[in-house]
């Protein structure tokens, strides 16, 4: 990926982990530490990688993506916004009774979400039953899903690996969000789901692996998986739960856990740093 286009995929990433403390602070409620490791995953996917057009986000022939790490909305709504599928004012309804920016993604009344999701293993079912029409309707699009390591402790996702691997997707991409933290603690504290590379190659998937805040190495990631004929592909991301807020960053108290307003204003000066120095990189290039 050449340099402009990198820093420029950087910035939308630190603006989206900006935009995600501003709501759950706002909101007094929301899932931040994985939504802040997810973010430039989700910029290059809407921003480089995904044919979307957010004045028409029913497209049949559109690409999808599933969240089924349903609750890291604050990342996924941001990035919505951004693409333009919604105001960015409409960040500031989040979790709010009066909006629709619920807690958990909402594909009714949410420009841009494709699936529902807020039960941990069941978005990749989703994904995976969105490819499988995809490839009987003869479509070209492709369908690109998120999953949470700890949500791999769930069963389901591997009965919906075991499917793909089956009946040959290679029009599903799934990144795992591999910060190694959930609700409770590590995974290694609470069920490992490791090796997950060879659990996925087991079901007959590609396997890549990339840094999941390195935009070019996510961008090398899906080119690799466009070019894999035959299989679905995962790619491993290896992130950093609550990345970007020093006393957030690999902490499990951060899964779902809202700032205080000291919190908040240390949280706010940090990300701000990050922005502006990733503002400052992208002009370079201007």
């Amino acid at each position: 990926m050449e340099a402009k286009k990198a820093a420029g995929l950087s910035l939308l990433g630190a603006q989206m982990r900006r935009s995600a403390l501003e709501m759950v602070y706002r909101a007094t409620s929301g899932h931040l530490g994985g939504s802040m490791s997810l973010c430039e995953i989700l910029a290059v996917l809407y921003f480089d990688k995904m044919r979307v057009d957010p004045t028409n986000p029913g497209d049949p022939d559109r690409d999808r993506f599933v969240l089924s790490k349903g609750h890291c909305t604050p990342a996924l709504y941001s990035a919505l916004a951004m693409r333009g599928f919604f105001p960015m004012e409409t960040l500031s309804t989040f979790r709010d009774i009066d909006g629709h920016l619920s807690g958990h993604a909402e594909m009714h009344h949410v420009p841009g979400v494709d699936m529902s999701t807020g039960s941990l293993g069941q978005g990749i079912s989703a994904a995976v039953g969105m490819a499988l029409a995809g490839q009987v309707d003869k479509k070209a699009y492709r369908v690109y899903a998120a999953l949470g390591d700890g949500e791999l402790e769930e069963g389901q996702v591997w009965e919906a690996a075991m499917a793909a691997g089956n009946y040959h997707l290679d029009n599903l991409c799934v990144f795992v969000d591999n910060n190694n933290i959930q609700i409770d603690g590590t995974l290694e504290e609470i069920m490992s789901p490791n090796p997950i590379d060879q659990k996925f190659a087991a079901f007959g998937w590609n396997v890549e692996r990339c840094d999941g805040h390195n935009v070019s190495e996510i961008a090398a990631a899906l080119e690799r998986a466009e070019a894999a004929k035959g299989k679905p592909t995962v790619i491993i991301a290896k992130t950093v739960k609550g990345k970007g807020v020093s006393f957030m960053e690999n902490d499990k108290e951060w899964h779902g856990n809202d700032p205080n307003t000291e919190q908040y204003e240390k949280a706010a000066a940090e990300l701000d740093a990050l922005v502006a120095a990733a503002e400052k990189e992208a002009e370079r290039y201007e």
